[in-house]
């Protein structure tokens, strides 16, 4: 989420003492000028302007007052020039835990270091940070970190009170009351953001969107990607880093959290909280609880309006519950869980393309002929009997389906809970659905000789990048073509 708050108040102090220092020479005075009229010594000036000692409130005030400035202008967060600039990012790169791991010694910024030769250690800082970041976004770092991020959410039982009340001020402050958010009401928060929302076709192919934080625009595609990203959730994804405060990821797992923080506001902003809730809580009163129908109800696609039942039933409706995301081969996309439905995992405890069970709703559903409606089952598995509202749906890497289930005991809420189908899953244990009956082995072990299909993305690396998987220099190119525009 945000950077370390050490790293924070120590770089904070640092401008601050750069500040105090850039009012005291643009008046010509020396540290035993300024200690003089200040009650300090230049000694314990020093250590304020080099970041090293917080001076008190009433230091502060008497400062101001023989610099003849005002509080705010040493307390802004903007160095006081270029130079001030390359100072604090030098000694704020210098002490991350990366520079510390090498042993090297610390550089001063001493006056008679030249501009140029700041900026080259300061370039070369940002290289190496940038091939760490590199070396760590495998596959392999990438799946702990997204396992990290499931088990933390599943202890908040999927829900974030502090996304959901900001998105949902937000979405009355644009004077959006009841229904489906409106295209409308998504440019109103942009502007109240200081941000015109622009639709241009040349969006670089691996941006969703762009931010130009100068000309204050965010561009975007013409029409909905696939997928059901839709242009207001897009649109709000890109709002919500402003509002949360992101700083550029310097790990793959920020990366990932920051990823989640967004697209929970952009849930929580389509689907805010009052609203869902009453409608849902209204739902389960009457027995009727259906993704279609909260779906329809808030204008999103089938997928988001699933997820954000997970964010709602625990912590609203006191009702625990799992999603999955499974393509048509069986592997799952996305999951979550909190009610001990036995999710496959590799040794990482990461279920990304982990392969369900066969016997599952997630995967019964792609043989069924008519797919204009949920399939409702019941499963029997080890850890007890769960059920299943499944929906199937389509994009151009093929098909997939979207299940939200609950244990036994809770199907009585949702509509289906009637269905006679039912199945019985032995999984984990491979003679489930994993290995073949003995007689079919016995036939066929030596007469067939499947070739696999290779999933190019396990022999990769996942794209490197100031963000990852976004090439730096084609989105720079757009910003400069279309600022000039």
């Amino acid at each position: 989420m945000s950077p370390n708050p050490s790293g924070n108040a120590a770089a904070d102090l640092l401008t601050l003492g750069r500040r105090i220092r850039h009012f005291r020479t643009r008046r010509g005075l020396t540290l035993d000028d300024l200690g003089e009229r200040v009650g300090l010594a230049a000694s314990q000036l020093s250590l304020i302007e080099n970041g090293k000692r917080e001076p008190k409130l009433s230091v502060l005030q008497e400062l101001t007052a023989a610099l003849g400035v005002e509080l705010n202008d040493l307390l802004s967060t903007e160095a006081p020039n270029p130079r001030a600039a390359l100072e604090i990012e030098l000694d704020r790169l210098q002490r991350s835990a990366l520079y510390s791991e090498l042993t090297l010694p610390q550089v001063k910024p001493s006056k008679g270091i030249p501009d140029d030769a700041l900026r080259a250690l300061v370039g070369l800082h940002r290289e190496l940070q940038r091939h760490a970041n590199e070396a760590i976004a495998t596959p392999e770092e990438a799946r702990r970190a997204n396992t990290e991020l499931r088990e933390w959410m599943r202890e908040r039982d999927n829900h974030l009170p502090e996304i959901e009340e900001l998105a949902e001020s937000r979405v009355l402050r644009a004077g959006h009351s009841t229904g489906a958010l409106t295209h409308r009401t998504v440019s109103v928060m942009a502007e109240q953001l200081g941000f015109d929302l622009i639709y241009v076709n040349d969006l670089p192919h691996s941006a969703r969107s762009v931010t130009d934080l100068e000309n204050g625009r965010i561009y975007l595609p013409p029409a909905s990607i696939p997928g059901g990203h839709g242009l207001r959730s897009m649109a709000l994804q890109a709002m919500a880093h402003r509002l949360l405060g992101h700083q550029r990821p310097t790990s793959y797992a920020e990366f990932l959290r920051q990823r989640l923080e967004i697209n929970y506001f952009a849930a929580a902003a389509l689907m805010p909280q009052t609203a869902a809730v009453s409608f849902l809580q209204q739902a389960k009163r009457d027995r009727n609880l259906a993704v279609e129908d909260f779906r329809d109800a808030f204008g999103v696609t089938h997928e988001a309006a699933a997820l954000r039942l997970t964010n709602l039933a625990t912590a609203r409706l006191d009702m625990r519950l799992h999603f999955l995301r499974v393509s048509e081969d069986g592997a799952i996309s996305k999951a979550y869980e909190n009610d001990a439905l036995p999710l496959p995992v590799d040794v990482t405890g990461a279920v990304e393309g982990q392969i369900v069970c066969r016997k599952w709703s997630a995967r019964n559903a792609f043989a069924r002929t008519n797919r204009t409606t949920e399939l409702y089952q019941y499963t029997d598995t080890p850890a007890g009997t769960f059920w299943c509202a499944t929906q199937t749906g389509t994009t151009e890497a093929g098909e997939f389906s979207i299940s939200v289930g609950v244990p036994w005991g809770e199907a009585k809420w949702f509509r289906g809970r009637e269905t006679t189908t039912r199945a019985v899953s032995t999984c984990p244990d491979p003679t489930c659905c994993r290995r073949p009956p003995s007689v079919l082995a016995d036939k066929w072990r030596e007469q067939a000789w499947p070739s696999a299909r290779l999933h190019t993305h396990i022999l990769s690396p996942l794209p490197s990048g100031t963000f990852p998987g976004v090439d730096d220099s084609e989105v720079y190119d757009f910003l400069e073509r279309h600022a000039a525009g």
